[in-house]
């Protein structure tokens, strides 16, 4: 199994967008600790074809959804008594098809089917997680999402919230700056833990040494508001929201987030400030992290000085 050294410290990447140049861009990324004094370079249209191969995983993904919104269907529970439905399925298989077709040499890890390559491993790897909030999506609720992540070696380069009820949609795309719907967004400063607005799923689901640390920030924000799943962090990266702070995430519940929410502005790492890689491969098992996302880096500090979290 995994443990959470598996997910390495990286520093923050500048969220200055590329200039335009004549001559196409090429973004340099550093990468994790593993690979110290490597870096990434991707040029704009490398970027530019991923975030179409996503947008058109979004889409399909859509189409397949909004079908059985508010329908009747069977609900049936996995091993770990999280719900599964015939959408999460269908979702999860036509961005896979997609993805094989189009980027037949990327691997892929979904929640509903995990490991999808014919390789142990691969650079390339998308992390999908068809509806995030499935306990929304079943009552009825349109705060689920779609959450799309590619990663680069371990580092989530591009990151989609696809919210297909409202037709809402966050990409995020390492070193530029985060859309919604075209239109670029940012965080909004916060720089007190006293006038954050905090989101969190549910601490009914948190174990009690979470609930425990969970509670001490949450006594100390303006105001703590329950049950938006992936659709709060959107809502972050949008300057609506000031803090998240959930524990017991899987990898493909969070990594999407983080391009979103860095390239937003916001900072988003796990209770000790940790930032987040993950290398996938055909024996990795999505483990359980906590995370925390803000729009003002004093609150992000401010929230984990308050959990106390070792």
């Amino acid at each position: 199994m995994l443990s959470q050294s598996h997910f390495i410290s990286l520093k923050p990447n500048s969220q200055t967008p590329p200039s335009s140049f004549a001559k196409p861009n090429r973004i340099i990324i550093s990468m994790s600790t593993k690979s110290q004094g490597m870096s990434a370079v991707y040029s704009d249209t490398e970027l530019d074809h991923f975030a179409s191969v996503g947008h058109n995983l979004a889409d399909a993904a859509g189409h397949v959804i909004r079908k059985y919104f508010r329908k009747r269907f069977d609900i049936l529970d996995k091993p770990d008594f999280s719900p599964v439905t015939i959408a999460d399925r269908a979702a999860e298989e036509a961005m896979t098809s997609i993805i094989q077709e189009s980027l037949p040499s990327h691997a892929i890890y979904g929640e509903e089917n995990g490991w999808q390559c014919k390789e142990n491993s691969a650079d390339y790897v998308w992390v999908l997680d068809p509806i995030d909030g499935t306990k929304s999506f079943i009552t009825g609720k349109p705060v689920f999402g779609t959450l799309i992540a590619l990663l680069d070696k371990g580092k989530p380069i591009l990151g989609i919230i696809d919210q297909p009820i409202l037709r809402e949609r966050w990409v995020g795309i390492t070193g530029r700056t985060t859309r919604m719907n075209g239109e670029e967004i940012s965080t909004r400063n916060c720089p007190k833990l006293s006038q954050a607005y905090l989101y969190t799923t549910s601490p009914h689901l948190f174990s009690p040494e979470a609930n425990e640390a969970f509670s001490r920030v949450r006594d100390k924000v303006k105001v703590p508001l329950y049950g938006c799943d992936c659709y709060a962090y959107a809502l972050l990266a949008s300057g609506h929201v000031d803090l998240v702070v959930e524990s017991g995430l899987k990898p493909y519940d969070f990594l999407s987030l983080i391009p979103v929410i860095e390239g937003a502005g916001g900072v988003i790492t796990d209770w000790s400030g940790n930032h987040f890689t993950w290398e996938a491969s055909s024996t990795s098992e999505a483990t359980s992290f906590n995370v925390v996302a803000a729009g003002d880096k004093q609150v992000h500090q401010q929230a984990l000085d308050s959990l106390e979290w070792q």
